[in-house]
């Protein structure tokens, strides 16, 4: 489980150093993935909620 979502969050941010400058849009789409990723590892949707909004 945790494997998966390291390897899932490590994607995400390799996908992010490589666009350089960063849109909202690219921001967005990386949040969104992440927040697949820790529902798919069973982290409760109150906590991917606030960590998202946080994180924005």
């Amino acid at each position: 489980m945790f494997e998966s979502l390291s390897d899932r969050l490590n994607q995400v941010f390799t996908q992010l150093r490589r666009r350089g400058k960063l849109s909202e849009a690219d921001v967005d789409a990386s949040l969104r993935e992440v927040r697949l990723a820790l529902l798919d590892a069973d982290v409760h949707y109150s906590v991917v909620k606030k960590f998202t909004s946080d994180v924005r």
